[in-house]
């Protein structure tokens, strides 16, 4: 959701003519997705099958953003651009089927411990880049249900880009040292007393939809800050604002009802009609605008039960 924050976008906002045209966009990605689900099978969360179950959460994962190249777009899931970061550039590998460069010989076993530890089959540590800090909330089935989908996809013979990264970050056996400071994985546990809405809202935002990846600050090591979850991030991706996303009344969601959330993760409109401007256009487009009107509601629910904090 960055961007959404009021005088806080990532990028200006595209003119009214364009804003039309991008919302007719997103709708139409929508109806295509429908329209699949139509002629395979019912696609979302309630999904039975495997495989159109793991299309709609490795939408709703953001799996695509990273992955894929926007300057190679025949080659999906094949490996992504340069993440830019003060620790060095990162390039999200390839997750096609190759069996050499992406991920075609893993076992589940070795797809789990990528996501909830941050591990390489080969034992080594991944960067935290790579989201594991959230996935690793994720269920089994919903994790196992990704790796489903993403063995249909066509493998990719593309290597790995090698990160950019500077002296002493370039040391990956450091990694462990900071995985003891600040990172402790636990599945998702539900708290009955919030209601279903809400826990569904809570797994979507913290764990596969990771939103806290972009609109929380982080401290020096690259670590979240907890105590300002959600409240923005003047350091995003590509050292870019990211919104406050918290219901606070000066920047953050103060001013808006769980309609317009929904709406805006829907369409990309906000409530004063204009429309979102940079990262978050694509997130809409690849992610949100992909969701089920339930689970954008519930997104919507659970930000606006939050703490109003300050942005920073």
């Amino acid at each position: 959701m960055a961007g959404v924050g009021r005088g806080l976008r990532l990028g200006p906002a595209p003119g009214r003519g364009t804003a039309l045209a991008l919302a007719a966009l997103l709708a139409g990605s929508s109806l295509t997705g429908g329209a699949l689900a139509a002629a395979g099978g019912a696609a979302g969360p309630e999904s039975g099958d495997p495989v159109l179950r793991g299309a709609y959460l490795t939408a709703a994962a953001g799996c695509a953003a990273c992955h894929s190249d926007p300057k190679r777009k025949d080659q999906p899931f094949a490996g992504g651009a340069a993440l830019k970061t003060p620790f060095g550039n990162f390039y999200a590998p390839n997750i096609t089927p190759d069996p050499e460069h992406g991920i075609g010989r893993w076992s589940d076993a070795q797809f789990l411990a990528a996501l909830r530890r941050g591990r390489a089959p080969d034992g080594g540590h991944y960067y935290p880049a790579f989201p594991y800090t959230s996935y690793a909330g994720l269920r089994d089935r919903d994790a196992l249900d990704i790796k489903a989908y993403l063995a249909t996809i066509a493998p990719v013979a593309r290597p790995n880009r090698r990160h950019q990264v500077s002296f002493p970050f370039n040391l990956r056996f450091l990694l462990g040292i900071w995985k003891a400071l600040f990172f402790e994985p636990g599945r998702f546990a539900a708290e009955p007393a919030r209601g279903a809405a809400w826990n569904r809202g809570a797994y979507l935002v913290r764990h596969l939809g990771h939103c806290g990846e972009c609109h929380t600050a982080r401290n020096l090591l690259g670590a979240r800050d907890a105590a300002r979850e959600l409240a923005g991030n003047l350091n995003g991706p590509d050292g870019k604002k990211v919104a406050n996303i918290t219901p606070h009344p000066k920047d953050g969601l103060g001013g808006w009802r769980a309609g317009d959330i929904a709406y805006y993760l829907k369409t990309g409109f906000l409530p004063d009609g204009d429309f979102v401007g940079g990262a978050m256009v694509e997130v809409i487009e690849s992610t949100t605008s992909k969701l089920t009107d339930s689970d954008r509601a519930a997104i919507s629910v659970y930000l606006l039960s939050l703490p109003p904090t300050p942005g920073p």
